[in-house]
């Protein structure tokens, strides 16, 4: 193993807050747009629209709620207030709301019945707010629009439970009075560590990273250990949408591919900060419904390739899934994921039980704890040339896939992984990757084997491990080639 450097050993301090962690064992949840946009089929409404508009009179939060939970989501965020200003609440500091609506006979509440849903299904509540307000005529003026979102930021926070996560985009157009906003972030942020301690601040905040793209796409290694400079808000603020175009939607950059690794870290010594990512992306093209759409509902093999390579790539997988203008999720994507949390469960049922071997130390539960987290960790003797955790079948048969993770509680430490499938007295080498962190997902073309192999060959410290798990291949193979793993074939002796 490579001797750890002082850098490494001080990338290795920086460690996830309580908050982040409980975020990350989150893995996957689901984003409803839902709102004015819907009534008017649009993407970005301009402000002004009509209450009137609004009234989905066959609104059930709980389907919306019971259908994410299908697919395997373990929360979701609504879109309390898009921007163009209308309100899925009551709002004491606006009229432009539900209660101006005819919907429920103006005494309805959109968030209030999603948090209910949520918490009869057993799902984690979070909200989206606009920074961005196109009907709200103080925008623009800067203190007091500060005034007037962080008093709707209060009600959102102090009315509805516990919120997992608040999600800031960093849309900034102009206002009714044609000015631009000078958003007071910091000042946002003390606001929800008050009302919400336990809440990450996800995209333009401090704890959770926006992944760069809305197409689903992923890094081929992600980090959680990033330059401070990543924190700025106004930075996410200029690399994200800035105009109403669908194209914006499957752009994916190539400046930013490493973030986070020695080299990209080299001159950020002195300030890394442990900032993880969150994929998000739509079930649609848009991420409001729109009829026209309906037959555009992205496949179940697209959705769990993007899952295999969020949640099997250090990050956690935010997917919109817009209800449409009745106040019902579309039967197609119902059925999609449906689908896709068949999919998943069988993923998860194709662990194979194995005897484990590790190079040093005590193994712990490193073979059992996946799925369902980490309980007593591997870590190697720090004198370990070469850790390794063996994974011994009962008998020789197709495997697809090695699923491991290490515990960030420690930190993200493997900088180099290499796992080898053996067979007939020869260990091949199936995948490779570079960072591991919460959770990697290694994919390869199904090959019959006896033992698997997961060696640690580069690390910032003494690497401590959560998990090592193999996967069955599936009948259908479908799960080959999508996690963005080294894939080579060299014998080793």
């Amino acid at each position: 193993m490579t001797a750890p450097a002082a850098l490494g050993r001080d990338l290795a301090t920086v460690r996830p807050s309580e908050r982040q962690l409980a975020w990350q064992g989150m893995e996957f949840y689901g984003f409803l747009h839902f709102g004015m946009n819907t009534m008017t089929d649009r993407e970005w409404g301009e402000g002004h629209d009509d209450p009137a508009l609004f009234d989905p009179t066959g609104l059930d939060a709980d389907q919306w709620v019971a259908t994410l939970k299908s697919a395997g989501m373990t929360g979701v965020i609504l879109t309390c207030k898009h921007h163009d200003g209308f309100c899925l609440w009551p709002s004491d500091v606006t009229d432009h709301s539900v209660a101006s609506s005819p919907w429920r006979g103006g005494r309805g509440d959109v968030v209030a019945e999603v948090a209910d849903a949520a918490r009869r299904n057993g799902l984690r509540f979070g909200i989206y707010l606009s920074p961005w307000d196109r009907t709200e005529a103080s925008y623009g003026s800067g203190t007091a629009y500060d005034d007037f979102y962080v008093a709707q930021l209060t009600e959102l926070l102090t009315r509805y439970g516990p919120v997992f996560s608040v999600w800031l985009d960093g849309a900034n157009g102009e206002g009714p009075n044609g000015r631009r906003q000078v958003y007071d972030w910091e000042r946002y942020y003390a606001a929800v560590r008050e009302s919400q301690p336990g809440a990450v601040i996800s995209v333009c905040g401090p704890d959770v990273r926006w992944c760069g793209n809305e197409a689903g796409e992923t890094r081929p290694d992600e980090w959680s250990v990033v330059p401070r400079a990543l924190l700025d808000a106004e930075r996410t603020a200029d690399r994200s949408q800035r105009a109403d175009d669908g194209a914006f939607a499957r752009l994916v950059r190539s400046d930013d591919r490493d973030l986070g690794s020695r080299a990209a870290l080299a001159g950020h010594e002195a300030d890394p900060v442990w900032y993880p990512a969150e994929v998000n992306t739509s079930i649609r093209p848009g991420w409001f419904h729109h009829p026209a759409e309906d037959t555009s509902v992205r496949s179940v093999d697209e959705l769990f390739a993007v899952y295999l390579r969020s949640v099997g790539g250090n990050s956690c997988f935010l997917l919109n899934v817009p209800p449409a203008r009745d106040g019902r999720l579309h039967e197609a994507d119902v059925a999609v994921l449906e689908g896709l949390g068949r999919r998943v469960e069988d993923f998860r049922a194709r662990r194979i039980e194995a005897t484990v071997a590790v190079s040093s130390g005590v193994p712990g539960d490193v073979a059992t704890a996946w799925p369902g987290g980490v309980r007593t960790p591997w870590r190697p003797d720090d004198t370990d040339p070469l850790p390794a955790v063996t994974l011994t079948l009962a008998r020789a048969r197709p495997v697809e896939a090695v699923v491991l993770g290490e515990d960030i509680t420690r930190g993200q430490r493997i900088e180099h992984v290499v796992v080898r499938g053996h067979r007939d007295g020869r260990w091949t080498t199936l995948a490779e990757a570079n960072s591991v962190g919460y959770q990697r997902i290694l994919t390869f073309p199904p090959t019959r084997i006896d033992a698997v192999r997961v060696e640690v060959n580069g690390a910032r410290d003494t690497p401590v491990v959560a998990w090592v798990a193999a996967i069955g291949a599936s009948g259908a193979n479908r799960t080959s080639g999508v996690s963005g793993a080294i894939e080579v074939a060299e014998v080793v002796s």
